[in-house]
């Protein structure tokens, strides 16, 4: 917080530039009407500009033609400019359109903005309750001395034990209507404040790759070594601080048990009179799945990097193989200016010759092949009788029957795992009823807009998938197939 570092933020970053803009009113109110409170990730250029017009229209109705005089289009393109830094433009691969998103310096913004609102009460019950929380995880989770922590868990043993007891005696503490909004107030600026870290880290992987690419075209050494590098810093993204942050939050949120908790837990609190009382958003009861979606769209954007950094390689890959090309040109070039005037004195050196002498005598003579002699003999027809069952014998997977299976578990829960479901529901053909599941899994992965399921792919997990089946002995075995995480959802 010195003045040269202050100073430099003031120049540069894009929320400080944001704020001190004349426009920042117009600006930040929009963005966070089509990005924020929908919780929007991308939007194209179309819808975009249609939106500010509308909004450009109203404004001018209120104070006048001359309020904001350009287009909408061109607002659109200033506040994308690298001087401003407020959205992020750019194309999807195969697209022509542009999109537009929010970069994280303006969510920034527009959250110290929101916090600028007064708000009915400021509580800090919860706060100092969830640090205490916090600082209690942290000391649990570093005792080494097992003495300690069997001590601790006993302690917190007796202490449910006393408030059990307590309640069957009909002693029920109950939340008075403060300390319910002081931590309903809590929950909804943490669950903000989530959605927005996940635009940073987007960010995070974009600088990342960005850097890759540098390097990759200012390389000179060799290939084998580049890749180590490039594959090092993805190993050391992944295991990061951040990474491994990102990947328990979504391993805990992938969970269909916790997230059927959060949705009763969030009726429950929302149907409370105080919580009622403070006006939620709308968007609140639902917060989970935008978590989800925000973490989903996170994840497809770091494929999508990984997918442009394997084109980037292959086109380094061919520019090499193009230099390689260009110097044998060059070497039959000069070998060819040089063949009207031999050089004089020697040119190379080669060891001494010699002849390889095969005598005639030595070679091996010709043998013919046998021709076989074919008996006449009449053919009588046989009696016995030929089993033609194993002809018709073939294993045909009844599509129909397994989707009615995951359809069927669907009614029960709201998604369901590929493991879970063959757990109820074990392979009865093996292999090839595993395949046709996931031929469902792919034809419900939105491809096929009539398909009826829904299917998603965590690549992060992997699970095994285990089945009864006959060797060629016809002693009973047990296969095994390791594959990603399939989720059936409705």
């Amino acid at each position: 917080m010195d003045y040269a570092t202050l100073s430099a933020l003031r120049d540069r970053h894009p929320a400080w530039r944001l704020l001190a803009s004349p426009h920042a009113p117009l600006v930040a109110s929009f963005l966070h009407r089509v990005f924020v409170a929908p919780n929007v990730r991308v939007m194209s250029e179309a819808d975009l500009a249609e939106a500010l017009e509308d909004e450009l229209f109203a404004l001018r109705e209120q104070l006048g033609a001359e309020a904001y005089p350009k287009a909408a289009l061109e607002y659109l393109n200033d506040w994308a400019a690298p001087d401003k830094g407020w959205l992020r433009k750019f194309y999807k691969p195969g697209t022509d359109e542009a999109q537009f998103d929010l970069t994280p310096a303006t969510e920034k913004a527009i959250a110290w903005l929101r916090s600028l609102t007064e708000r009915p009460f400021v509580g800090t019950e919860s706060r100092l309750l969830t640090l205490f929380a916090l600082l209690e995880q942290i000391s649990a989770g570093t005792e080494a001395d097992p003495i300690k922590r069997v001590a601790d868990l006993r302690k917190k043993r007796d202490e449910l034990d006393a408030e059990i007891a307590r309640v069957l005696n009909g002693d029920l503490p109950l939340l008075d209507d403060t300390a319910v909004k002081d931590r309903f107030q809590q929950f909804q600026q943490l669950a903000r404040e989530l959605l927005a870290d996940f635009r940073e880290v987007e960010h995070n992987f974009r600088l990342l790759d960005r850097k890759v690419r540098e390097k990759i075209a200012l390389w000179e050494g060799a290939k084998g070594a580049l890749l180590d590098e490039i594959m090092g810093e993805r190993d050391a993204i992944g295991d990061s601080d951040q990474g491994r942050s990102f990947r328990a939050f979504w391993d805990f949120l992938m969970s269909s048990r916790r997230q059927e908790q959060l949705s009763a837990r969030l009726d429950q609190v929302l149907a409370l009179p105080a919580v009622a009382a403070l006006k939620p958003e709308p968007r609140t009861r639902r917060v989970h799945h935008d978590w989800l979606e925000a973490g989903e769209h996170t994840q497809r954007m770091v494929a999508q990097l990984s997918q442009q950094l394997r084109r980037f390689l292959d086109d380094r890959a061919f520019l090499e193989n193009r230099r390689i090309l260009d110097l044998l040109r060059a070497i039959e070039s000069k070998a060819l200016g040089i063949r009207a005037a031999t050089p004089a004195g020697s040119v190379m050196h080669l060891e001494a010759m010699g002849s390889d002498i095969e005598l005639p005598l030595e070679r091996p003579l010709f043998t013919p092949s046998v021709k076989p002699r074919l008996a006449d003999l009449a053919l009588a027809a046989g009696e016995d009788d030929i089993d033609t069952a194993r002809l018709f014998d073939q294993i045909v997977v009844d599509k129909a029957r397994l989707r009615s299976t995951v359809q069927r578990a669907l009614r029960r829960q709201p998604q369901i795992t590929l493991r879970e479901l063959l757990d109820g529901e074990p392979l009865r053909q093996g292999l090839a009823e595993l395949v046709a599941y996931l031929e469902l899994a792919h034809a419900g992965d939105g491809s096929d807009a009539l398909d009826t399921l829904r299917a998603l792919v965590d690549e992060a997990v992997e699970e095994a998938i285990r089945w009864q089946a006959s060797s060629a002995a016809g002693e009973a075995v047990t296969r095994e197939a390791r594959l990603p995480r399939v989720i059936f959802t409705r």
